[in-house]
């Protein structure tokens, strides 16, 4: 079994769409079949999110805890407990490709970091900024952008590595590194194609969100 991992904090405007394209992905023939386990985790949710993953033929868990790699940690645990062989994931302000899974399936590598493509510019992203962006970022294959939208791992591996530390943020780069220690084989792919958000009002502070909004700041 194949397990997507989704944490979730406030998502109703991107939730829908964002599951949309995971269910997509979940049916994609060249996975020949095998199950794939859509799990959210919706971390002190105040608004529909709750409500939008009850709608969908999905697994969600809630709790309460402001803290995206405690949430990460969560939910790969459950998907593990399940018997997932690999995890896969992704943010809720994402919306993956209809073959990402069987992208990084393809990859033959304990684990697969993927790049992102940003969606349409908000107003307050200006061309300078997104000068400076594109000028920073290597979409291409053998890149080193790690994001947690676009990340995946075999259970073995992430195991072997120690999971998801309960960081605030940075927990996605925090378990490359360990995998890396552990020996772990990892692919720094542009094969696996997720689109994310381009918004300012980021979720956990110092993650994608905040990147982009020290763009719009700088000199």
């Amino acid at each position: 079994m194949i397990g997507v991992l989704i944490p979730v904090h406030n998502e109703e405007t991107l939730l829908a769409e964002c599951l949309d394209a995971a269910l997509i992905a979940a049916c994609h023939p060249g996975l020949q079949g095998e199950a794939v386990q859509i799990l959210l985790v919706l971390d002190s949710c105040s608004d529909g999110s709750a409500a939008i993953a009850r709608a969908y033929p999905v697994q969600h868990l809630e709790v309460r805890a402001r803290n995206v790699g405690h949430v990460r940690g969560v939910g790969a645990r459950h998907l593990l407990n399940q018997g997932a062989r690999w995890i896969s994931c992704t943010d809720a302000d994402s919306r993956v490709a209809p073959d990402w899974l069987v992208a990084q399936l393809a990859l033959n590598a304990d684990a697969v970091c993927g790049t992102v493509t940003v969606d349409a510019w908000s107003e307050d992203f200006d061309p300078a900024a997104q000068i400076r962006y594109l000028q920073g970022y290597q979409a291409r294959d053998g890149h080193r952008h790690i994001h947690g939208a676009n990340l995946g791992v075999s259970a073995g591996a992430y195991i072997r590595a120690g999971g998801f530390e309960p960081l605030a943020c940075d927990e996605d780069v925090q378990l490359v590194r360990s995998l890396e220690r552990s020996g772990a084989s990892i692919a720094w792919s542009h094969s696996p194609q997720v689109i994310t958000s381009a918004r300012l009002d980021a979720r956990a502070q110092g993650g994608f969100g905040d990147y982009l909004k020290s763009l719009v700041h700088a000199p």
